[in-house]
Formats: structure tokens, C-alpha cells, sequence
């Protein structure tokens, strides 16, 4: 075991898998010699070679074309979009090639490609480099999601989503990358300053897709979240005194709805929290899913914290982030039920 913060925990994935498999590759802007805008990616091309971790222009379209011809001819390319705003260049690649390939070659063309992103907001990065993009991939049959929450998870289900044979959108919470995450859920985290960072093994693990966490049981409502607000919920009812599990779903596709399912008619009462935008974000997805399984069992209309439908706001998105006084509001209209 070592202490790891996120990004340390994300590289040692990465180096893990680069040495356990030769077909592994990196690839992406400034991922080789300079090591990531943030860092993720350091030393990894000095380790591992050239033609295993290199750079590539500034073209997103092209970086996951490449990918995806990469993967059919059998390899299993890691390509890094610098943040998750520039990755709708690249929609097309992903929506129509990736996560078709395999079902169009009646699975003569498996799609091992993890696409890792910085997303969410936290550090004044602006429209263009904090937004919270899951719900669009969520949404592509053929597409995992997946969304960790410390670094032990971030290095457990990116060796996963690495030796996976679907296409999988790996998003990076940057808000905590160099957690854990200390509790200040009301200021900034710098994303470059160093912190002590949590037990990770050094070695090879894997945590399986699709099996969500409980990270705090409790019995009077369930809270469902990911990545930056898991952080963010669990301060927030342990300050407010109430008896909630919180669910940290880990991977919003393939969904553990069965965790879910069992914890909504356990505690009748459903919150769900997210950094997205409220309309058609990930939040009404979990909502319907829950109201289609647990009604009979449901003593409150589910409630939803999200972020605001408007442009990401600069100077105030610690505003718009759900925060303790929201989730504070919400858990007292569905539990006064």
C-alpha cells in the first residue's frame, strides 16, 4: 500500500497496465513528455517508451478516430481528452464508430478504448473547462460511464474500464484529484497542490463496473451521487445530524440499480445529488428508475440536487454547486413527507 491522492492513483493504473499488457498504449495532447496538463500522466512516457505514451495534435476528432482504428486492429489505447468541454469534437467518433463497431461486426471488432477526461468544475476554470457532460454518453447504447470518487476507486475501475472490451468514458472529478477529499466542500481544492492522499495498493486491482458503493448506511432516506458530490452529500447529513445512506454509484453505465433498489424501499425516501445541469441530467434518469421500482415502497416524491440550467457561471460556480444549505432544504421536504 502507498498513499495516493487521485492523480497519482490514476498514473500508477496506468503504468500497471502498460507493463502487465503490451498492447496498452497512451495517447493524447501533451500526455508524453510533459505529462499532463495535470499531471496524470508524468513520467510515463520516459518509463514506458515513445510508441507506448506519446503526444498528438490538438484535434480531438482525430485523437479518438485514432483510437478507434487503434482498438480494431487490437490494441487498447488510453486516449486523454484535456478536459471534458473539448470532447464534443469528438462526438461523432465515439457516438458512431466506438459504440457500434462491436455490434455492427457481430463482435469481430471489440473496442477496448478508455477515454479519461478532467470534468466538473472547482478550480475557476470557466465555461470551457468545467462542465459535467455524463448524461450525453450515458444516453449512447454501446458507451460505459464510469465516475470515481477517491483514489483507491480511481485506479481499481480505470484498470477495469482498461481490460474491458466496450468502449468506456472514464470522467475525472478534478475538484478532488488531489484528495481525499478534506471536507472544505464550500472553497476551492487546487487540482496541483499536493495533499497526503489515501492507502492504494501499488500494485494490480481491479474494482468490477457496474457495483455501486454504500458509503454511509443509514436507514431514514438514500442518497445517490457521484464522483465530487459523494464528497459533498456525506458532509453535508453528517453536519445536519440525519440518517441517510449515501450511495456512491461509481459507474453510471452498466447502473447497479439492484443496490439502489434495495436501499430506496429499506428507507422509503430518495435524494439524488449531481454537479450537472438539472434538466436531462443523469438525476432524472436515476428518478425514473427509481419511481418505476420502488413506488409502492417510496414515502416522499424523489427530490433532485443538481447545478443550475444556465451557462456555467465563472466568478460564482461555488453558487451553483449543490453545497449543504440545498441538500440541507431538499432532505427536509422529503423526509417531512
Amino acid at each position: 500500500m502507498a498513499r495516493m491522492n487521485m492523480i497519482e492513483a490514476i498514473n500508477s493504473a496506468m503504468d500497471v497496465a502498460l507493463a502487465r499488457d503490451a498492447n496498452v498504449t497512451v495517447l493524447g495532447e501533451d500526455v508524453g513528455f510533459f505529462g499532463g496538463v495535470f499531471r496524470a500522466t508524468a513520467g510515463l512516457q520516459a518509463k514506458h517508451g515513445k510508441t507506448r505514451v506519446f503526444d498528438t495534435p490538438i484535434t480531438e476528432c482525430g485523437i479518438i478516430g485514432v483510437a478507434v482504428g487503434m482498438a480494431a486492429y487490437g490494441l487498447r489505447p488510453i486516449p486523454e481528452i484535456q478536459f471534458a468541454d473539448y470532447i464534443y469534437p469528438a462526438l461523432d467518433q465515439l457516438v458512431s464508430e466506438a459504440a457500434r463497431l462491436r455490434y455492427r461486426s457481430a463482435g469481430e471488432f471489440p473496442m477496448p478504448i478508455t477515454v479519461r477526461s478532467p470534468f466538473g468544475g472547482g478550480i475557476f476554470g470557466g465555461q470551457t473547462h468545467s462542465q459535467s457532460p455524463e448524461a450525453i454518453f450515458t444516453h449512447v447504447s454501446g458507451l460505459k460511464t464510469v465516475v470515481p470518487s477517491t483514489p483507491y476507486d480511481a485506479k481499481g475501475l480505470l484498470l477495469a474500464s482498461i481490460e474491458d472490451n466496450d468502449p468506456t468514458i472514464f470522467f475525472e472529478p478534478k475538484r478532488i484529484y488531489n484528495g481525499p477529499f478534506d471536507g472544505h466542500y464550500d472553497r476551492p481544492v487546487s487540482p496541483w497542490a499536493k495533499h497526503e492522499g489515501s492507502e492504494v495498493p501499488e500494485g494490480y486491482y481491479t474494482i468490477p463496473l457496474g457495483k455501486a458503493a454504500i458509503v454511509r448506511e443509514g436507514a431514514d432516506v438514500t442518497i445517490l451521487t457521484y464522483g465530487t458530490m459523494v464528497h459533498v452529500a456525506r458532509a453535508a447529513v453528517e453536519e445536519l445530524g440525519v440518517d441517510a445512506e449515501v450511495i456512491d454509484l461509481r459507474t453510471l453505465v452498466p447502473l447497479d440499480i439492484e443496490t439502489i433498489e434495495a436501499s430506496v424501499k429499506k428507507t422509503g425516501r430518495c435524494l439524488i445529488v449531481h454537479e450537472a445541469t438539472r434538466t436531462s441530467g443523469f438525476g432524472a434518469e436515476l428518478a425514473a428508475m427509481v419511481q418505476e421500482r420502488c413506488f409502492y415502497h417510496l414515502e416522499a416524491p424523489v427530490e433532485r440536487v443538481t447545478g443550475f440550467d444556465t451557462p456555467y457561471p465563472h466568478s460564482l460556480e461555488w453558487a451553483y454547486f449543490p453545497g449543504p444549505i440545498r441538500i440541507g432544504m431538499a432532505l427536509e421536504k422529503v423526509m417531512k413527507d
